[in-house]
């Protein structure tokens, strides 16, 4: 009887491992380490792996999904950090094409005022060659 426990828990642990590294044989890989799921990937039924017959397998098996949990809450912030500087990445671009953008409207607008200014002069230079010089009466 003593073989068969340890078999059992050799087996339990086996499995154990395998989830640990995500290469199951029985269970999907990637499926997650869970008590159930180490019985299962073991070849057991999950109410055959009882905590008071393999209590420090359990109690490994908890603490590894409690780190797990840890990490994955941190690589979860991690990325979420990630995705905020990806968008702020991504605004910063947009704000320098629309500056751009605006920059470029400005130019055009100046030049266009430019124009004006001189096609303006211009007509003003033949209006005045048109018209007669001003009396000295009309100065006064």
């Amino acid at each position: 009887m003593t073989q068969n426990t340890e078999t059992a828990e050799d087996n339990y642990r086996a499995a154990f491992e395998r989830l640990k590294q995500g290469q199951s044989n029985v269970v999907p890989r990637g499926t997650p380490v869970t008590q159930n799921n180490v019985a299962r990937e073991a070849g057991r039924e999950p109410d055959a792996f009882k905590k008071t017959r393999y209590p420090a397998l359990i109690r490994e098996i908890q603490a590894h999904i409690e780190i797990s949990a840890q990490h994955k809450e941190i690589k979860n912030k991690r990325r979420e950090r990630r995705h905020e500087r990806q968008d702020l990445v991504t605004k910063a671009q947009r704000y320098k094409k629309q500056r751009d953008e605006a920059q470029s409207r400005l130019v055009s607008a100046h030049r266009a005022v430019l124009t004006l200014l001189r096609e303006k002069a211009e007509l003003q230079r033949r209006l005045d060659e048109y018209l007669p010089p001003l009396s000295p009466l009309w100065n006064s």
